[in-house]
């Protein structure tokens, strides 16, 4: 690490191990934003772009003869059977063609093709359509009244569907929690920056001729002061595993990368850190400057910008 009069000065700490003590013990608990939890406008526009379709499907609630009514509704609209499997399929592909494994007991794999894309259906269409809303259970769900309107049900599908973009919501939020402090200081010190920034950007935009380590590297963040190039990536880690030791040995290998010619600080921070602190005190002995959120609140970024 590089000694910097801030440590001994703001933060009260002389030798790298009361630094990096000082880094381990004010990690944060959690950079859990109000935006980590739903996207409510993507929810909601998800499930309008089916809703007239949702609607007439609301007819075969409570039918008695659900066979019958579902075959005279698909007839009456074909189109009805492009939004059947996004009521019962959620990984989030908006798949609508489907191989399935029929029969497997009797030592022979049987399969049968679903194909909900079908602009003109047959009756033997139907059928089949209709084997599939009772094997994946949603004829019961809808004869028995235990879904009440399929608009309803489909929202609650959504943002069940939209809990699987929390990870990257997760990560989104450590790179806007980091660009508050450098829009801060930019606006300060007149510096530019740039988020997301490839090494084409960097030149076309600073005039920087930057190394990558890898072909997709995207830099969290740049900051140009009119003298150097600053150049920032950023994590969280709430938990440990072997991850973070990979991430660690990344960060130094980078630090190579950008040595001698520009000045590269990783700022991370999560407890996650505190179960996996030997590939981090590696790093930080490695690298210049590794920093974590309460450095920043303390305006480390400043000193060194």
């Amino acid at each position: 690490m590089k000694k910097l009069s801030f440590y001994n000065e703001t933060i009260k700490c002389k030798t790298d191990d009361e630094i990096f003590d000082f880094l381990i013990t004010t990690l944060k608990p959690s950079n859990m934003l109000w935006s980590y939890f739903v996207n409510w406008e993507k929810v909601l526009r998800n499930t309008k772009q089916i809703e007239l379709a949702l609607n007439n499907l609301n007819y075969l609630i409570g039918k008695d003869d659900f066979d019958k009514e579902f075959k005279f509704l698909l007839k009456e609209n074909p189109n009805l059977v492009k939004v059947i499997p996004a009521l019962v399929v959620r990984d989030g592909t908006n798949q609508k063609s489907f191989k399935i494994l029929v029969d497997y007991k009797n030592k022979k794999l049987v399969y049968e093709d679903y194909d909900f894309t079908k602009e003109k259906i047959s009756d033997e269409d139907i059928e089949k359509y209709l084997v599939f809303v009772k094997e994946t259970g949603l004829k019961d769900l809808i004869v028995n009244k235990k879904i009440k309107n399929l608009v309803d049900y489909m929202i609650g599908v959504e943002a069940g569907l939209d809990s699987n973009g929390r990870k990257n919501r997760g990560g989104h939020a450590m790179e806007d929690i980091v660009e508050a402090f450098i829009v801060d200081l930019c606006n300060k010190n007149k510096c530019r920056y740039l988020k997301e920034a490839n090494s084409e950007k960097i030149k076309q935009e600073f005039g920087y001729d930057v190394p990558v380590d890898k072909s997709s590297r995207r830099y969290d963040f740049v900051i140009d002061n009119g003298k150097e190039l600053y150049i920032v990536e950023t994590n969280f880690y709430g938990g440990g595993g072997s991850k973070l030791k990979s991430t660690a040995g990344e960060y130094r290998n980078l630090f190579d990368v950008l040595s001698g010619k520009y000045k590269f600080i990783w700022i991370t921070d999560g407890h996650g850190w505190k179960t996996t602190a030997r590939p981090l005190r590696e790093t930080f002995d490695h690298n210049d400057y590794l920093f974590n959120l309460s450095m920043l609140e303390k305006g480390i970024l400043e000193f060194l910008i």
